[in-house]
């Protein structure tokens, strides 16, 4: 794939009625780009089905068979974490290098597919492959049937665990190899969509039968494996790729290799911004499955809402991914990043009002569904730009070795930060005398991890625009005498005065809710008798809500004034804040601000009126770290954005 020569864009006329995409020394048209989405997704329904079968049945064969748990932790999690720090890596530094005709990572999954398979296989008749070895073996006759029965797993696992290392390595790097980066964000999430498909499919269709008829499926995801994927890898092509610039034969070799590999990777400040961000992400929100469920139960929701949540909250999310995807592509995955990484921090404290006050379980999980749903899209944006963020700005001809880099870090870190949540969740429970309240503090956990990542990506933010920002960005390239990677400039649209307008209006409609629905919540609790509720909200959070309307104002009036000098060419006070991310949040809460005045309205019900103040001083809370989000945004763009309504690039 040639890099070589930036382009503007990667869309090229044809003639009448037809427009052809590129991507490297690949063409597509608008018929074949279909195609090779429509390969690439039934590989990942394969390859997905093929994933979820290891770790759903496995841990149930050796419980059957009486295996110790941290036997079972050992052979499911740690083996795999082994293979994936050691072969990840060099899979990835040598895919990056290989030349082949038939492209640089197909042949990495094609020569490893068929060990992958038949040790897939074999795993569901580990059964009968012991019971042979055990009658015909003397020496294999002083254990135990089932001590044979687990090696023989444990091998068969360890052996399909190497190759799928190798895949795991190199499929999702043949993206950004074969799709145009126009589209990318756009393909990953229809791919998420795919993947959580297949994933839905397996789990109502196939798993009822795990215990019964193992053999069967594992034999039949070998079997749809092997020729699903192998078909994918005959009908992706990848394009031609030039040669390594500034590299021998040794330095790819050995220890030759492992020191470019560091050199390459390690040497850069922008890079190291990244991979401390990853780290820092992967480190605060990976004990989220984990202990939320915790909380939810503290909370007094059964299993069977928890598991409502997750599937309609499941459901709305691929329904927005899609088109969450295409706005990523248009306002650029970092942007969307930085931006929707300043409002997570939001999410996360406006959950520590449970610290405070707790409500009937039934009201609880609407509250809750109710705050998933218009979060959905806000959390499709964030969810989705990660991958799209890293093809952006890694360099295209060593994506490969990069992202294997900083999945090493993370790796080694996720192991350490999991053992750290835990231990704060412990001293809490200590703290609370072994009450599952403790759990309410994992926010107080999260909201400090996001405040951490959140610095880190500002820095990543204000360090890509020094480097070229949207119309002249390449990576850093230590290898190349020129010091950057030439690579595709992918078209955005900058900030609109139109959509800023609807926005800051947006903003406005929510302060005018904030305050004006205080003196309405007060004619409810005289309604009600609610007295001591009434005075602090007439004497307190109802001047705290104006001031933070005050505070707005003055926020407000420094970006319209920004907008206007950007139009006359005059030097900006601040930034110009993009309009996308901005719109979103404003929208959500918007939202949010009616699902404040239910949670007051029931409160007073209940005659909870230390919850009702409690849910209007977190509402005013939230509305001065929102408004100061939007400050800070309008900072980070100090410098660099000072243009308004720009003329858009091309997007298709």
């Amino acid at each position: 794939m040639n890099t070589n020569q930036p382009i503007a864009s990667d869309k090229t006329p044809v003639g009448p009625g037809g427009t052809t995409y590129r991507c490297g020394t690949l063409t597509y048209t608008k018929a074949g780009l279909a195609a090779l989405f429509a390969w690439l997704l039934w590989g990942d329904f394969c390859y997905t089905m093929m994933q979820a079968v290891v770790p759903s049945l496995v841990p149930l064969k050796l419980n059957a068979l009486g295996c110790p748990n941290w036997l079972m932790g050992m052979i499911m999690t740690t083996i795999p974490g082994i293979l994936g720090i050691v072969v990840g890596p060099w899979v990835s530094f040598k895919s990056d290098r290989h030349r082949s005709k038939w492209g640089r990572r197909i042949p990495f999954i094609i020569w490893t597919l068929p060990f992958l398979c038949v040790s897939l296989a074999l795993l569901g008749w580990s059964d009968s492959i012991s019971g042979f070895l055990h009658a015909h073996s003397t020496f294999l006759r002083q254990f135990a049937p089932t001590t044979l029965t687990i090696a023989v797993i444990a091998l068969f696992l360890a052996v399909f665990q190497f190759f799928n290392a190798f895949v795991n390595s190199v499929f999702w790097y043949l993206f950004n190899d074969v799709v145009p980066p126009q589209f990318i964000a756009r393909f990953l999430g229809v791919f998420r969509i795919v993947g959580t498909g297949a994933g839905a499919l397996y789990s109502y269709f196939a798993f009822q039968y795990a215990e019964t008829n193992m053999r069967e499926i594992f034999t039949g995801a070998a079997m749809l494996y092997f020729l699903g994927f192998g078909i994918m890898c005959f009908m992706v092509r990848e394009g031609e790729y030039p040669p390594f610039k500034a590299e021998t034969g040794e330095d790819n070799k050995q220890i030759g290799g492992l020191r470019v590999f560091f050199k390459e990777c390690f040497t850069n400040k922008f890079y190291w911004i990244i991979f401390l961000f990853t780290i820092f992400q992967n480190a605060g929100t990976s004990s989220m499955g984990t202990f939320t469920v915790f909380f939810f139960k503290d909370m007094g929701l059964s299993l069977a809402q928890i598991g409502k949540l997750g599937a309609i909250g499941g459901i709305a999310g691929l329904l927005a991914m899609y088109l969450a995807a295409i706005f990523i592509d248009r306002w650029h995955p970092l942007r969307v990043l930085a931006y929707s990484c300043v409002f997570a921090f939001l999410g996360y404290s406006m959950s520590l009002v449970w610290l405070f006050v707790t409500v009937p379980a039934n009201f609880f999980f609407w509250l809750s569904l109710g705050g998933g749903l218009i979060s959905v899209f806000q959390a499709a944006l964030l969810g989705g730009c990660f991958m799209p963020f890293y093809m952006r700005v890694f360099p295209q001809s060593r994506f490969g070795q990069f992202c294997s880099a900083m999945s090493m870090l993370s790796t080694f870190v996720a192991i350490g930060a999991g053992m750290l949540a835990g231990l704060f969740i412990d001293l809490m429970k200590y703290l609370c005398h072994g009450s599952d309240f403790a759990y309410r503090f994992i926010f107080l956990w999260f909201s400090v991890g996001a405040v951490i990542y959140t610095i880190l990506i500002i820095m990543a933010y204000r360090e890509w625009y020094r480097l070229g920002g949207d119309a002249h960005f390449h990576p850093p390239a230590p290898w190349d005498p020129k010091g950057i990677e030439e690579m595709p400039i992918v078209p955005t649209v900058g900030p609109q005065s139109r959509w800023l307008d609807v926005t800051l209006k947006l903003f406005n409609a929510i302060m005018y809710l904030s305050v004006f629905g205080i003196p309405f919540l007060m004619c409810w609790m005289y309604h009600k008798h609610a007295m001591v509720a009434l005075t602090w909200h007439a004497c307190l959070l109802l001047p705290l809500s104006l001031i933070a309307w005050v505070y707005w104002m003055i926020v407000e009036k420094g970006i319209r004034r920004d907008i206007a000098r950007a139009r006359n060419n005059e030097p900006l006070h601040n930034g110009i804040p993009h309009h996308g991310v901005l719109i979103i949040t404003a929208i959500k809460f918007l939202l949010a601000s009616g699902i404040w005045i239910c949670q007051v309205v029931v409160a007073v019900n209940l005659n909870m009126e230390s919850g009702a103040i409690v849910f209007t001083a977190a509402n005013v809370i939230t509305d001065v770290i929102l408004i100061a989000s939007v400050q800070l945004i309008c900072r980070i763009e100090r410098g660099f954005s000072v243009q308004v309504d720009a003329e858009p690039m091309a997007i298709p």
